[in-house]
């Protein structure tokens, strides 16, 4: 997985069997994503970071969406 722009938006459906992107919505632009974690207490959000992180190969950040499935993601130095 390969993205460039600096910020995107993603689509978090927590409590899953696996960690993993499952696609790419080109009518919303936003990436579908996996996580094994609950969304209680933080834990889904930092374990996306997490996961997009080592996905990416990059340093992020949750930019909106701290409370709810659509999120912006922003990559930073």
């Amino acid at each position: 997985m390969e993205i460039k722009e600096t910020s995107f938006k993603v689509i978090v459906r927590p409590n899953s069997s696996t960690n993993e992107v499952i696609g790419f919505d080109k009518n919303k632009k936003v990436y579908l994503i996996k996580i094994r974690a609950r969304a209680e207490n933080n834990k889904a959000n930092k374990e996306l970071i997490r996961f997009l992180s080592k996905v990416l190969g990059k340093r992020l950040k949750i930019k909106s969406g701290f409370k709810s499935k659509e999120k912006i993601i922003e990559t930073y130095k």
